[in-house]
């Protein structure tokens, strides 16, 4: 009996060790849950994170895109800006020797009226020279025909 009551006793302590090992694992299995629960959250807060990061990466993907699109785009627009500044050249240069030969042509237009006027007024002094020569000879011719019919009466 003695020896059932000192292995009673040994499995009471037995009994008391393993509760307090049992309440040792479960505590520790308690924390090992926490922790589990708490690096469960931060995985969710990461993953979270993540997208984030990945949507911005895609963001910033993409507005890296439009800016190369808007980089050729602005290259193309200043060709097009520099050919129209050529061409306005052209245009100013054909504008000038178009004012320069109208000039010219004003210039000669005034000499060929200032020649017209001169042979207007020249045409002029030999129409009239015409009518007093056609006059005079009419006036001559009548003398003469005066004349020849006075004779005529002699």
């Amino acid at each position: 009996m003695n020896a059932l009551r000192i292995e009673a006793d040994e499995s009471s302590s037995k009994v008391e060790e393993l509760k307090a090992k049992v309440k040792t694992l479960e505590q520790e299995n308690l924390q090992k849950e926490q922790e589990i629960t708490s690096l469960q959250h931060k995985q969710s807060v990461l993953e979270q994170e993540v997208e984030k990061l990945e949507e911005k990466h895609s963001k910033a993907k993409q507005d890296a895109d439009e800016s190369a699109q808007h980089g050729t785009q602005n290259e193309s627009l200043q060709r097009k800006v520099q050919l129209l500044e050529e061409e306005a050249e052209n245009n100013d240069k054909t504008l000038r020797e178009t004012n320069e030969k109208l000039r010219q042509t004003d210039v000669k237009a005034g000499h060929y009226e200032r020649k017209v006027q001169a042979l207007e007024s020249e045409r002029d002094q030999w129409e009239q020279k015409y009518e007093e020569m056609a006059k005079k000879y009419s006036d001559t011719k009548k003398e003469l025909d005066d004349f020849v019919a006075e004779i005529g009466n002699i």
